[in-house]
């Protein structure tokens, strides 16, 4: 993946206030869990003729 489409200090913060850890994979995986959903939404939205991702979307 070329680009993080997270931000790991927002997640490690997220985390910490639940009382966690965050393992050091877990923001790559996590962007690319976001890749994916962006993916999926924008297929949606090209097949119901729009160019813009909606909220219904994802």
């Amino acid at each position: 993946m070329a680009d993080m489409l997270v931000v790991r200090s927002k997640v490690r913060e997220l985390a910490k206030k639940k009382k966690m850890n965050l393992g050091g994979d877990a923001t790559e995986a996590l962007s690319k869990e976001v890749h994916r959903l962006v993916e999926r939404a924008s297929e949606r939205a090209k097949a119901n003729r729009r160019t813009t991702i909606k909220g219904r979307d994802i």
